[in-house]
């Protein structure tokens, strides 16, 4: 069992594939011509599966799939077949562009929920906000996962201006469609232009909806990182992941892999350890996760708390967020 000091037991386990993605969302990525990792200082698709097995050993029971895109990765389909004979609750989160290219694999593997990233229902604006015209592919793809019985998730960054006017529309989708629209509160991270000015707030998010529909909260889970919401009659619902201002660090559970193979105990975390290197080396790496996770701060990895006017983005150290895995 992987426990923190404040006795936060940790069985789910992020596990970023690449930080390259064919997308180039300006919140996730700082700039369109970016340098990737060199393949040799990935993880390979073996040391992820050793270092996989050795969490789930410590009792990990789910492992989510992230990157950059997960699926841009040459040998995605390879690692997605060996992690889902773990025995563990496998998922992933992507774009959804390539959805189509590995259906038959994600029903292989046996995956029956899938995170799909989308911040606007407007062809347009995918366009500006990704700087990719693949808008009508990835709805497709959407469709595709409903129609072969997988759970969506759609994960929406909401900013001020840019599409918090969507919110009614993306909770309207959820009326026929058995989806989960988790509208996300636009955090900061190393090159994403983050202020404070640009949040919609859990209390904004809830306002807007409140003006077209009556909802009624749906019970959390334990480890919920999302507050759930549904409209009488509507076949999905709806969820606010309100990291900035009603943080849910207290039962916290994740921990997160990078592509490099560095483990972060949270998702704000200043400090990572390495776990590739000394695999490599042949050294153990169990001490090195209680170590990592030991030493967890209580909170938004300790960088900040408080006013969300008070945040200054400069002085938080971080990754980019596609460097991270999300």
């Amino acid at each position: 069992m992987i426990k923190d000091s404040f006795n936060r037991v940790h069985n789910y386990l992020r596990i970023s594939l690449t930080d390259n993605c064919n997308l180039r969302c300006f919140y996730c990525m700082p700039e369109e011509d970016y340098e990737f990792t060199k393949a040799s200082r990935l993880m390979q698709a073996d040391e992820i599966e050793s270092l996989a097995k050795i969490f789930v050993n410590e009792g990990v029971t789910k492992i989510r799939l992230t990157g950059g895109e997960p699926l841009v990765r040459k040998d995605a389909g390879q690692i997605i077949l060996a992690l889902s004979r773990l025995n563990i609750d496998l998922s992933f989160t992507t774009n959804g562009a390539r959805i189509h290219e590995f259906l038959d694999l994600i029903l292989e593997a046996n995956i029956t929920s899938i995170n799909v990233s989308l911040d606007t229902l407007d062809a347009d604006k995918f366009h500006l906000i990704t700087r990719r015209d693949i808008f009508a592919q990835v709805m497709a793809n959407i469709r595709l996962l409903l129609e072969n019985n997988i759970q969506v998730k759609l994960n929406v960054v909401v900013m001020k201006e840019l599409n918090d006017m969507e919110i009614v529309d993306f909770v309207e989708w959820t009326k026929d469609y058995p989806i989960e629209v988790r509208f996300i509160e636009f955090m900061p991270f190393a090159g994403n232009r983050w202020t404070s000015n640009k949040v919609v707030s859990m209390e904004e998010i809830l306002q807007q909806v409140d003006s077209k529909y009556t909802y009624y909260p749906l019970a959390a889970g334990p480890n919920d990182t999302a507050k759930h919401y549904k409209v009488a009659g509507h076949s999905g619902s709806f969820a606010i992941i309100s990291t900035m201002t009603s943080p849910f660090c207290g039962t916290c559970n994740r921990m997160r892999l990078t592509a490099d193979g560095k483990l972060k105990n949270c998702l704000f975390s200043e400090s990572e350890t390495d776990l590739l290197g000394p695999m490599r080396n042949g050294e153990p790496v169990l001490p090195l996760i209680h170590e990592c996770i030991g030493n967890k701060a209580k909170a938004l990895g300790g960088q900040f708390s408080g006013l969300l006017q008070d945040i200054e983005a400069n002085t938080i150290h971080n990754r980019s967020m596609i460097t991270i895995g999300g």
